[in-house]
């Protein structure tokens, strides 16, 4: 007798319970819904997003610290971490000048802002510095400072990536110089703090539908539709050029790893999908972090990869800041010469690595490239104050896949990514589970001798889970 078939409400009761990605879905339209038809209830919703980015980035530093910390100490060498750190550096340069060079091509190919004759006078920038909270992007002599801690404690509570990075790579270079014989609980404490903060991801991500349900309805509420109509040629662009850079990423890890960025997106949609609806790429950082663990990535390159990307490469940033430079200048009739142009790259190469966890970085950026130039007015910036938290979803996926194809394309050329496992797991061959039934890190064959795991294949999973289902 064939086995009877779950009926529809079953079957999307079961969706719903067992799937992040169909719960996030579902928050993020009833939060459209919401915003739309509620305005001013939505307001109020905002302390759901809020709060969920807070939990978040309270895991983000002790995780990135004990991931950089296991890497280096298990890597065994130190000299491949600082070659990992230089090429890592060397692609997020390459890849943030191509994204302004593309930005600057298709602004002066569509010129969004030609035929707005805007008076620059009838601009309020006094609303730019409310904006930016009146604050300024570090130079950088002083980027490179504040990069160093100036207490270890300090660098957590700050919250800053890249001194937690930099503490984790002078203990994970401690580690190594003293040897297993010398401090032999020091490394399976770490271990182990790390999978505690792992578990506490996994509690903090049963919020994520709440938040992007607060965060879309205030969006919605706050901005309406309507700001889309306004900047309609302008966001298309903004989009589109995203969408060709992104095709670009996926040529490029194609060629440099064999691996398809079409079969990436579907591995981490939930991590999407929760980063577009709150708009921030710290609140998948960790669980993006587990899943390239996961898909093949040793953990040295994911860790130093990764969150160094984030202050490094903005790849959606630099989109967007060379074309809202070209479409203020078009706005107020100034018309660029091609050496101006080209000083808007300079600057913003340099700009856009000091961006990351400032508020209103990209206004304060926008504004120094235009002083800088000195043809376009300052308070000319704040033609994009409409439109900018409309381009937060441009950016935070342009972001966040340029890291990732940028940890995998580094691991390659530095050796450090199992590719058929990476293939196996993208294709949704395997999928590696503890007895626990929380998602294991990929492990070396002695540790797996070690290691209680239990290797299933997605479609075996899945049907446990139906006859589960049947049977409950």
């Amino acid at each position: 007798m064939p086995p009877s078939v779950p009926s529809l409400p079953r079957r999307v009761a079961r969706l719903l319970r067992t799937s992040l990605f169909a719960q996030v879905a579902c928050a993020l339209v009833l939060g459209i819904v919401v915003g739309k038809l509620w305005p001013g209830f939505a307001a109020d919703l905002q302390p759901l997003g809020d709060g969920f980015i807070r939990l978040i980035k309270t895991i983000i530093s002790p995780l990135v610290f004990c991931v950089v910390v296991v890497g280096i100490a298990k890597a065994g060498d130190l000299k491949a971490f600082g070659r990992i750190g230089l090429k890592a550096l060397i692609w997020f340069e390459v890849a943030s000048t191509l994204a302004l060079l593309i930005g600057l091509l298709a602004a002066n190919v569509v010129q969004p802002g030609a035929g707005m004759n805007v008076d620059p006078s009838t601009l309020d920038a006094a609303a730019v510095d409310a904006k930016t909270g009146g604050g300024h992007l570090p130079s950088t002599t002083e980027f490179a400072l504040e990069a160093l801690p100036t207490s270890f404690i300090g660098a957590f509570a700050e919250n800053s990536l890249l001194q937690v990075l930099v503490l984790a790579c002078l203990v994970g270079a401690a580690l190594l110089h003293l040897g297993h014989t010398k401090v032999p609980q020091v490394l399976p404490a770490v271990e182990q703090a790390q999978e505690v903060i792992f578990a506490i991801v996994g509690f903090v991500m049963r919020l994520a539908p709440i938040a992007v349900f607060g965060a879309m309805a205030v969006l919605i509420g706050n901005y309406g539709l309507g700001v889309i109509e306004t900047y309609g040629k302008l966001i298309v662009l903004c989009y589109v050029a995203a969408a060709l850079f992104i095709v670009l990423l996926a040529v490029a890890l194609k060629a440099v790893t064999g691996l398809s960025l079409w079969k990436f997106l579907r591995y981490i949609r939930e991590e999407m999908l929760l980063a577009l609806g709150t708009a921030s790429t710290e609140s998948v950082l960790p669980r993006v972090m587990q899943k390239l663990r996961r898909a093949g990535a040793r953990d040295d390159a994911v860790g130093l990869v990764l969150p160094t990307g984030y202050s490094f490469n903005l790849d959606g940033a630099s989109l967007y800041l060379s074309i809202g430079t070209l479409f203020i200048a078009q706005a107020v009739g100034v018309d660029l010469s091609l050496g101006q142009q080209v000083t808007v790259v300079l600057v913003l190469m340099l700009t856009s690595k000091g961006m990351a966890g400032i508020p209103g970085s990209a206004f304060l950026a926008l504004s120094a490239t235009a002083s800088s130039l000195g043809a376009i007015p300052a308070g000319a910036v704040a033609l994009l104050l409409g439109v900018d938290r409309i381009m937060d979803s441009m950016r935070v996926v342009t972001n966040l896949l340029g890291n990732c194809v940028a940890v995998f394309a580094v691991a390659r050329w530095e050796g450090a990514l199992d590719r058929e496992r990476a293939k196996k797991v993208l294709d949704g061959e395997i999928e590696v589970v503890l007895e626990d039934g929380t998602p294991a890190e990929p492990v070396s064959r002695e540790a797996a001798a070690s290691v209680p795991v239990q290797t299933t294949t997605v479609k075996e999973k899945e049907k446990e889970t139906e006859t589960a289902a049947e049977t409950g």
